[in-house]
């Protein structure tokens, strides 16, 4: 099957959420979570997600917010999805650190990731990506054990 060509649009889509990616207090909340977050059980997860009021939880709420508007316009057809799976994994490792928890979460925050976890679902490349993100998350997590 032949897929459509991402248009001039879809690039500039692209490229607005990698530069909004590089500004400073979204680059720091992403470095936060994606380096130095490496919550053990869903108790640590909850000490941030309910933390209101403090950095993490800000960094936290504004990095799964971004990546959850950035699915949405991947599910509401506003970007190619070829495109963005193509140039955007971040989204997928950060669910993949949680997946351990992920059932706990979705317990008392059935909403979290949602349009993330269903590009997961809808897309193989994004599952693949995502399974692919998982291995990595486990090696890393061995490695700092």
């Amino acid at each position: 099957m032949h897929k459509a060509l991402a248009s001039n649009g879809d690039a500039e889509i692209i490229l607005k959420l990698y530069e909004l990616r590089t500004e400073a207090v979204l680059r720091a909340a992403r470095a936060w979570l994606v380096v130095e977050f490496w919550p053990e059980t869903a108790d640590d997860f909850f000490a941030v997600m309910n933390g209101f009021g403090s950095q993490h939880n800000a960094y936290l709420r504004q990095v799964t917010s971004y990546w959850e508007m950035a699915s949405a316009l991947v599910l509401h057809g506003a970007v190619s999805s070829d495109l963005y799976l193509d140039t955007n994994g971040e989204g997928f490792f950060i669910l993949a650190k949680l997946s351990h928890i992920l059932p706990e979460i979705l317990e008392q925050r059935p909403a979290f990731m949602a349009k993330t976890r269903r590009v997961i679902d809808e897309y193989q490349v994004a599952a693949q990506t995502f399974e692919s993100m998982k291995r990595t998350v486990a090696k890393t997590r061995a490695a700092r054990a």
